[in-house]
């Protein structure tokens, strides 16, 4: 499989190396960046994911939350900036994963089974690939702006799986392996909140389809009975759902949640992951404090999304600093594990920067819309 993305990667490269560093946003007061390098690394990093030996599923690579789902999610929004026509390789084969999925929801196999992993692990995968299948496949089809019988597909599987009683009525099971930020105690709220994304971007109102809206009504529920026990990683999250599936927060909590953004703010311009919940390192070793890619372009996306303006002085702020440490030589952001010191040229050490640098694509590109 490796040698089926040499050629796109080794073009890609190519293409950062040639292309100079180019503002996209005139008059923004933020500088430039290298859209170019950024798409290239993306797409390096999820060719990777897919020969990574842990990675695979059944002739198919698992959706990852820190490399895949962000690639899915930021790779798009690069296409028109590169006067690209469709989708990169790469892009086209995430998506044919989790299309054959979908379509074969019933026969395969849970990404983590109880017979192999212990329980409750079925149930929790199911519910994690039913909620980011649909969210990869919103974001493709919000570009078409068409709603897909594969993505219809993809949200009756999800619905099919949604609490019903307990604390996580309205959402689901996520999988829990004690590690920060999307799998651990409070990562089934991260979770509601990208089904809430997904039902945002889906087109042709789908959202406001009458058949699903005690469904929709129970993922409110959920997400405003529970929002008050939120770190401010999941909070920062709801507050971009909330822009895209209306009727979950109040403007008096959009705010309040605003409000408490711009606190983690710090002073050079950036936010820290290690501020945004109560991480502990399983190692004993001291949080990396420092601003980083992913932490920054969470909050300047969600910001913009719930509102405020890239002009507005902290967000331009934070949008500078997210110009300003794109790594020139990669392409890349960056940001370190919450639950452990990790190599960062490890495999497991590049995770976070695959997320950091997608998030801030995100970010910068939305000055634009």
């Amino acid at each position: 499989m490796k040698s089926q993305f040499i050629a796109v990667l080794l073009s890609a490269c190519l293409m950062a190396a040639l292309v100079p560093a180019t503002s996209h946003m005139q008059g923004d007061g933020i500088g430039s960046w290298n859209p170019e390098a950024a798409a290239a690394y993306l797409d390096e990093r999820q060719a990777w994911w897919f020969d990574y030996p842990s990675a695979a599923r059944e002739g198919t690579a698992c959706v990852s939350c820190h490399t895949a789902l962000p690639y899915a999610l930021a790779r798009p929004a690069l296409r028109p900036r590169l006067n690209e026509r469709g989708p990169s390789a790469t892009e086209t084969k995430l998506i044919g994963d989790v299309v054959k999925r979908v379509r074969a929801w019933k026969d395969v196999a849970p990404y983590y089974p109880d017979q192999t992993r212990g329980l409750p692990k079925t149930a929790e995968s199911r519910g994690t690939e039913a909620i980011l299948n649909a969210v990869i496949l919103a974001r493709r089809d919000s570009s078409d702006g068409t709603l897909s019988h594969d993505l219809r597909l993809a949200f009756s599987n999800l619905w099919a799986l949604q609490m019903r009683t307990g604390e996580l009525t309205g959402a689901w099971a996520w999988l829990y392996f004690r590690l920060e930020p999307w799998e651990g105690v409070a990562s089934p709220y991260f979770g509601a909140t990208l089904a809430a994304v997904a039902l945002g971007m889906a087109p042709d109102g789908y959202a406001s389809s009458p058949d699903i809206q005690d469904n929709v009504n129970a993922l409110r529920g959920y997400l405003t009975r529970q929002l008050e026990r939120q770190p401010a990683f999941n909070r920062l999250m709801l507050l971009w759902a909330s822009a895209n599936l209306t009727g979950i927060l109040t403007p008096e909590q959009r705010d309040v949640l605003v409000a408490e953004a711009f606190s983690k703010q710090g002073a050079d311009g950036g936010w820290s992951m290690s501020s945004l919940g109560p991480w502990q390192r399983t190692d004993g070793s001291a949080q990396d404090t420092h601003s980083d890619g992913y932490a920054t372009g969470l909050a300047t996306l969600a910001l913009q999304h719930a509102g405020v303006p890239p002009t507005q002085p902290r967000v331009q702020k934070g949008l500078r600093w997210l110009v300003d440490h794109q790594d020139k030589a990669t392409g890349r952001w960056s940001a370190t594990s919450l639950n452990k010191q990790r190599d960062p040229a490890s495999d497991a050490g590049r995770f976070m920067s695959d997320a950091a640098t997608a998030y801030a694509v995100l970010a910068l590109m939305s000055v634009q819309q």
